[in-house]
């Protein structure tokens, strides 16, 4: 007896992040049947986690019945934190969109070879711009202009000599033809896949704990929602698990379908089910490629695994901020929790235009509102001597029989003088690090032999850089914990594993992310990266995606006509 009949595609695209998105997109805007399996969850906006309880559940680990959306990655040398959900990276990223240097697209046999140039780029950067609704800070428009961490950057930046800007952001302040203005709801184009509302940015400094009023526009707002009215079939909490070569063309996945009533509980076993497809686009990020790369794959190329880095992420702050007024010492207002979470960025040019040293980009970096409570928090002796006082005064007046009947100022003054939340910018720093870094298996789990040491005069750069810039800002520096922990950095933007390359000697990928020797696998995210990008690599990873799908298309129409 014959099972069920196996669904089959023209393509199958694993992972809806900058790459996956834009091929399921591109492909189905092109009439073809796209089946987008996704690990993760959908969250429409307002579906957040934002309480302890909920927050508690916010990680991604199946095996412990965790379905979040905040995949941490630990390796003996280094972290990563990258995303697991419906619209992957863009969930919780920045939102800045900055394009990759044209000097920075180097040829460095044996280190780091781009197949591409920034002119052959540069239309596709057009058009991802246009994908993800790029918009810059409206910093002259109030009530935008009035977030004090941008002027406080923007200040110090200038009278260091440098010259600081506000970069392109995939973040909704006005409507077309409308002034910026907060809270406006968004007349979106193609309603959104989920059928919620959305508002123009609230200034709420939660872009990287996922926008609950809808103003960033994420994949799954933006081109999954067209692909997803077109009729693309997207499939949520489906994690691949295997792939393979069919028989005559074409590609068999195997996946298991994670079950929202399983969430709170541990491993249980799922049952394989699967799907076949002309073509295969893995989009599963830097890290989730590479794994799957290496289980199904494992010799298909000796780069394979190679190239990795960290985009050079670096994160440090700068605490306790003061400015001289009339001859003392006072509190600089940052109020970091106000305004995207990213609002303005210096570049520093390395030895390729003329400079010393590794090129990076400084930015400033914002936080959501419950972080400013938890500092306070941290003051707890300082703050429960307040009480005290406070609750004498009030015993003795009422003693006395003369209380006071509007205590409007004693409740203030519990508050204290609010200096450590007020004063304090994280500030980041990313850019041309080494790509010297190996993912590999060790048995069933991923691997990674990737320290900081052969990127050392890099991070020493940026490093007394970001201090120069806080001691400039009146502030102290303070390098984040796990420095102190064997130079240990944590990276948002793990990149390479599966690099471009003009053959097999540079790369496991050609420049259009088509996996050499293997027809119909294409790659397109962040593990196709030679290098680091430099500045931050979402809005690259979206150009290389589209201008893969040019190519992708062109060789279906071609095959297509031959057949």
């Amino acid at each position: 007896m014959n099972g069920p009949a196996v669904e089959h595609f023209d393509a199958v695209v694993v992972g809806s992040g900058f790459g996956g998105s834009v091929m399921t997109h591109r492909l189905r805007d092109a009439g073809k049947s796209v089946c987008l399996l996704e690990r993760g969850k959908p969250y429409p906006p307002g579906s957040f986690p934002r309480s302890p309880h909920a927050f508690r559940r916010a990680f991604w680990d199946p095996s412990q019945g965790l379905y979040g959306m905040y995949n941490v990655w630990s390796f003996p040398h280094f972290g990563a934190v990258v995303s697991s959900g419906l619209g992957g990276g863009s969930l919780i990223y920045a939102n800045v969109l900055l394009r990759k240097d044209p000097s920075w697209f180097v040829r460095e046999p044996g280190v780091e070879t781009w197949p591409i140039t920034r002119e052959e780029l540069d239309p596709h950067y057009d058009r991802a711009e246009a994908m993800l609704g790029a918009q810059q800070y409206p910093i002259a428009e109030s009530p935008y202009s009035e977030t004090p961490r941008t002027a406080v950057f923007m200040r110090t930046a200038r009278e260091m000599g440098w010259d600081p800007f506000t970069p392109n952001l995939a973040v909704t302040f006005s409507n077309p033809g409308e002034a910026p203005a907060p809270g406006v709801p968004l007349k979106e184009t193609v309603p959104n896949l989920h059928g919620r509302p959305r508002t123009t940015c609230q200034l709420v400094g939660e872009c990287d704990i996922g926008c609950n009023v809808g103003a960033k526009n994420t994949l799954d707002l933006t081109l999954l929602s067209v692909a997803h009215a077109a009729g693309a079939d997207i499939r949520t909490l489906c994690e691949v698990r295997s792939f393979a070569p069919r028989p005559g063309g074409g590609w068999t996945v195997r996946y298991v379908r994670h079950h929202p009533e399983n969430e709170g509980s541990k491993a249980h076993q799922l049952p394989l089910e699967t799907v076949t497809a002309d073509r295969l686009v893995l989009s599963a990020g830097t890290l989730g490629t590479t794994f799957l790369m290496l289980r199904n794959l494992p010799g298909v190329n000796p780069l394979l695994g190679h190239r990795f880095s960290g985009n050079g992420d670096l994160l440090t702050m700068a605490v306790d901020a003061k400015k001289r007024v009339a001859g003392q010492d006072v509190p600089t207002l940052i109020d970091a929790s106000r305004g995207p979470s990213i609002t303005a960025a210096v570049r520093f040019p390395d030895a390729r235009d003329g400079a010393s040293g590794p090129g990076w980009y400084l930015e400033d970096v914002g936080y959501p509102e419950f972080i400013n409570w938890l500092l306070e928090a941290a003051e707890s002796p300082r703050a429960l001597w307040r009480f005290r006082h406070t609750l004498v005064r009030l015993i003795l007046e009422a003693l006395r029989r003369d209380p006071e009947t509007d205590i409007g100022a004693e409740i203030a003054e519990l508050l204290g003088t609010t200096e450590l939340s007020s004063s304090i910018m994280p500030l980041a720093g990313m850019g041309r690090d080494t790509p010297d870094g190996v993912l590999k298996l060790r048995g069933e789990r991923l691997d990674a032999d990737w320290r900081i040491d052969g990127s050392a005069p890099y991070f020493k750069r940026v490093r007394d850089t970001m201090q120069a810039f806080a001691e400039a800002m009146g502030a102290h520096f303070a390098d984040n914990p796990l420095w102190h922990l064997g130079r240990r950095v944590i990276t948002v933007h793990p990149l390479g594993g599966c690099p471009m390359g003009a053959d097999t000697s540079e790369g496991v990928v050609d420049s259009y992310g088509q996996v050499f020797g293997q027809e119909g696998l294409v790659i397109a995210d962040g593990s196709v990266m030679p290098g680091p990008v430099g500045p931050n690599p979402s809005l690259t990873i979206t150009a290389l995606a589209d201008r893969f799908a040019d190519h992708l298309l062109a060789s279906m129409e071609a095959h297509s006509n031959l057949s």
